[in-house]
């Protein structure tokens, strides 16, 4: 219950229509820098209740329970250090006598306060709580100077810039107006209603009856309220005769829901002949374009019918569908024009065309990467097990459909409309799949491309698109990643994984390398303080660039095995194993999870790395490690070590198999079994031993103990 020394706080800036893909964003962002100011102010407040609200034309903030005053606090001035604030006869230095005048105090009110670097002469004094009212028009200049506008706008004749054009502004502190201006605006109590249901100022009494006030004028202003309002309205319209059920997606919802404030949805209806072009292209055309909501029959095939989804009641519903209708018309029409010029010929006939459109500078043209790609995609399917033919015949047809009139107008279909060109010109079904399954996954989320031939293809394009950008020196750098390197360095690794492909990705990046020309290789070095490159014949830059490639693409792993909950150290320490292939890495970080799980995984961890420390420190002590060196058993004085001896020997014999099959957990789990003759050898064994044949044969045992350790993970890492 709010007492008479608080109220809640509305902020209500009122705009022209704003742009609807940030609206949510931007109303966050306000909300969250009205809650920040108050805090920032020790201003007391119910904050987590605090609610953004949004709608095509205003930005909106309820506070609830907001004190009327800020506390009175304690301040702090601090002056000169002790040390230096006195002279040696213990007089105020004039440093210190300058610090008490600013302070308006004698030096005799001037205290030794303490901070973390040391002690200071200080004035310590009461603040006054001010009156929140007074506060909140520079809480409001302070939110929405942090707002995300890339391009903010001046409108009138004054220097004031937002987001769009602002007409009226509500700061009410219950039933009260906070007096302020904001924008050129004088704050008040009188907000708008919807433009056309009620042009007319809303008088607000106070915060809490805002939202109520504004129903009354057509406004939802609560976007969760007019997000369920669009559903409930989409999902009861009437298809003619049920021919189906509308597709609503997220992304739409949102979309629409922000362009309106009294969401009303009308059925229509197109031209069924229009359902020869294929659905990906109408359905982008009604979402994108227009914002319309598709109908799919209960099958899955897409409708003629759809739905419109108006800003306003209309008393002629009619005269909507009619517009709704009039509008799409022309944009199929484009859409069918394109779809049967370009059948007119096969979809390897647009191959040349590619010829004279630059991939990259000093790459060459789209063509010679398809090339490129087709020669990768050859090698890599003969490796998996996959036609290499079809492999190569797809990576060939990879861009053609980017020279189509669709893929011109709607660049988001390139790949299905490959998919589509190449069926209708009697490509092989694997190909015309492959086209469209290579550029997946799209997104986060997304899955990977579910034919054999589609993964080999997009493995093969994402590699080359690596290798050669990173040659010619574009790599990603901070937030800044204009060919979306990071995305393609997840998408390989994932079709890796997830396909389950057992490639060799160090051996694949080799070769990509060599396929560029040396040009591009030497584009990417960068001059030295001379101002000249530095002298790289080809084979060590692709040997630098080898490394930072696989560098890159394991960083990509690590975030990819840390977002299923995978821990860091489970990962490191296959990591520094270099597993050839990422279906072999996943198998050995799961198996070390699970090992990671048992008993003896601690005893073992602890003391593999005391093994590595004793090596290390052997190895710089005498330049060279006992590393693949002979165990004698003849040197052997103590049981412990002829027994860790023979019990590593039959692990040895017994993961053999177990190793060669992939089958990491049977090899750990052989491991555990080493934990009791390990503990007994460092419990009763001296290593370094005087005598320098003893010595050396108990440091040849631990190095092959080290290689048993190492042969899944680098378990010293747990």
């Amino acid at each position: 219950m709010t007492s008479a020394s608080e109220a809640s706080l509305l902020i209500e800036i009122g705009t022209e229509e704003l742009p609807p893909k940030s609206l949510d964003e931007l109303a966050s962002a306000f909300a969250s820098g009205i809650t920040a100011g108050l805090a920032k102010r020790d201003i007391a407040a119910d904050i987590a209740a605090a609610k953004m609200y949004c709608s095509p034309r205003r930005l909106a903030v309820l506070v609830p329970r907001v004190a009327k005053m800020q506390p009175d606090s304690i301040e702090d001035i601090f002056g000169p250090p002790v040390s230096v604030g006195r002279d040696a006869n213990g007089e105020p230095t004039k440093a210190l006598q300058g610090f008490a005048k600013k302070c308006g105090v004698e030096v005799s009110a001037l205290q030794e306060l303490s901070k973390a670097d040391g002690t200071y002469f200080g004035f310590r004094r009461e603040k006054r709580g001010q009156p929140t009212a007074s506060l909140v028009p520079e809480i409001v200049a302070e939110a929405l100077k942090a707002l995300p506008i890339p391009k903010p706008m001046r409108w009138g004749d004054h220097d004031y810039t937002f987001v769009r054009p602002a007409h009226w502004l509500v700061m009410l502190h219950g039933a009260d107006v906070v007096d302020g201006e904001i924008l050129g605006l004088k704050s008040g109590r009188h907000s708008r209603g919807h433009r056309f249901h009620h042009p007319q100022p809303v008088h607000i009494a106070d915060a809490d009856s805002w939202l109520d006030a504004l129903r009354g004028a057509k406004v939802l202003a609560d976007p969760v309220e007019r997000r369920a309002r669009v559903r409930s309205q989409v999902a009861a319209v009437e298809i003619a005769d049920g021919a189906g059920v509308p597709r609503l997606s997220d992304a739409l919802l949102d979309e629409i829901a922000n362009l309106t404030e009294w969401p009303a949805a009308i059925a229509c209806a197109f031209e069924a002949a229009f359902l020869e072009v294929p659905h990906e292209a109408l359905v982008m055309t009604m979402e994108t374009n227009q914002k319309f909501v598709s109908v799919f029959t209960a099958d899955g095939r897409l409708s003629e019918h759809f739905v419109g989804v108006a800003n306003i009641e209309s008393k002629d519903p009619k005269e909507i569908r009619k517009g709704y209708e009039r509008v799409i018309r022309p944009r199929f029409a484009d859409a069918k024009f394109f779809f049967d010029e370009d059948r007119k010929q096969p979809l390897a006939a647009y191959q040349d065309a590619l010829k004279s459109v630059t991939y990259q500078q000093s790459l060459g043209s789209v063509w010679d990467k398809c090339v490129r790609v087709a020669e990768l995609s050859r090698v890599i399917a003969n490796r998996v097990g996959v036609d290499a033919g079809l492999a190569a015949r797809a990576a060939a047809l990879s861009k053609c459909d980017l020279m189509t009139r669709m893929v011109g107008e709607f660049p988001e279909l390139q790949g299905v409309m490959g998919r589509y060109y190449a069926a209708a010109s009697h490509e092989n079904a694997e190909i015309a799949a492959a086209l469209d399954e290579f550029y997946a996954p799209r997104f986060a989320g997304d899955t990977i491309a579910g034919g054999a031939v589609g993964r080999v293809l997009a493995i093969a394009e994402r590699i080359d698109t690596l290798c050669a950008i990173f040659a010619v020196g574009l790599k990603p750098s901070g937030n800044k990643d204009p060919f979306a390197l990071r995305r393609a360095a997840l998408g390989l690794a994932r079709t890796l994984i997830e396909g389950a492909l057992e490639l060799d990705l160090r051996a694949s990046f080799i070769e990509a390398l060599e396929l560029l020309p040396d040009a591009a290789l030497a584009a990417g070095l960068k001059p030295g303080k001379d101002g000249q490159p530095p002298h790289l014949h080809a084979g060590e830059r692709r040997a630098i660039l080898l490394e930072d490639l696989l560098d890159f693409v394991h960083e990509r792993l690590r975030g990819y095995y840390a977002e299923q909950g995978f821990e860091h150290a489970p990962f490191e320490s296959v990591l520094a194993v270099q597993p050839a292939s990422l279906v072999d890495f996943d198998r050995r970080l799961r198996a070390v999870v699970a090992f990671g799980r048992l008993p003896e995984a601690a005893s073992l961890a602890a003391a593999n790395k005391r093994v590595a420390n004793i090596l290390r420190k052997q190895a710089e002590e005498t330049g060279a490690a006992p590393i693949g060196c002979a165990v004698d058993p003849a040197c052997f004085e103590a049981d412990a070590e002829r027994e860790l001896a023979d019990a590593l020997a039959a692990a040895q014999r017994d993961s053999t198999e177990a190793q060669a099959a992939g089958d990491y957990a049977a090899v750990l789990a052989r491991l555990a079994q080493l934990q009791a003759p390990v503990d007994a050898f460092f419990d009763s064994v001296l290593v370094n031993a005087d005598d320098p044949a003893v010595r050396a044969n108990r440091l040849a045992l631990l190095s092959q103990l080290k290689a048993q350790f190492s042969t899944v993970a680098d378990i010293a890492l747990l």
